[in-house]
């Protein structure tokens, strides 16, 4: 793995599942670099998180533990403001050597709504954006100009090779096509859980162990 990279993955990962892992191993594999989880403590373009954030970065804990190129960076989980994509990677530069690539991992969900982000168009002063692919989004360029024509100009003038995303430390966007797409979804499995229906499959065992142990996503027991 280099070092000569800085590679983040963020997400609140409410529960983390395999296809999350599946997404970082093809980004590690695919760039040659050491990829960080960064679990959010509270993201303004999400919906509030269901499992408290110490619960969620232990259950990315868990899920790499023994992986190879894989970490857990608890940066955003110390911040008592909202946290946005911006702030992080503006620490992060202000970490690394001016010349050191900085890839950002988003899904082509979150790629779909990054012109909603806060100061979205400033992310690409700081870093690379690299999108993985997910069911139901298509990672063709040509598709965004339905969405919003600034993404898909921005889309458009930034879009490179994956295998030249390193050569230069911030300013492009490669695609990251994940044949077929996961279909795991935070969102099901906790449908899943609090439904009593199977969902432990699509969890690393040792976070499904801890989701069954903290009683996490269950509806209360009624009186």
């Amino acid at each position: 793995m280099t070092m000569h990279a800085w590679v983040g993955y963020g997400g609140t990962f409410d529960p983390i599942h395999c296809g999350h892992l599946a997404v970082a191993r093809a980004v590690r594999d695919a760039l040659g670099a050491d990829v960080q989880l960064v679990p959010a403590a509270d993201p303004p373009h999400k919906d509030a998180t269901h499992a408290d954030a110490s619960h969620r970065a232990r259950m990315v804990e868990l899920a790499v533990a023994g992986e190879r190129g894989l970490h857990v960076d608890r940066r955003e989980l110390a911040r008592d403001e909202p946290s946005y994509s911006i702030d992080t990677l503006r620490e992060v530069r202000a970490e690394v050597r001016d010349a050191t690539p900085i890839v950002w991992v988003v899904g082509a969900d979150s790629l779909a709504q990054l012109h909603r982000w806060h100061r979205w168009r400033e992310l690409f002063d700081l870093a690379h954006l690299l999108a993985a692919g997910r069911p139901g989004f298509s990672l063709d360029p040509a598709g965004f100009a339905e969405i919003d024509a600034g993404l898909a100009d921005a889309i458009g003038r930034r879009l490179q090779p994956l295998d030249t995303l390193l050569d230069a430390p911030s300013g492009a966007l490669a695609l990251l096509p994940m044949e077929p797409p996961r279909t795991e979804s935070s969102t099901d499995i906790r449908r899943r859980i609090a439904d009593g229906e199977p969902w432990m499959s699509q969890v690393p065992p040792p976070v499904a162990a801890y989701i069954d142990r903290h009683r996490l996503y269950a509806r209360p027991v009624s009186a």
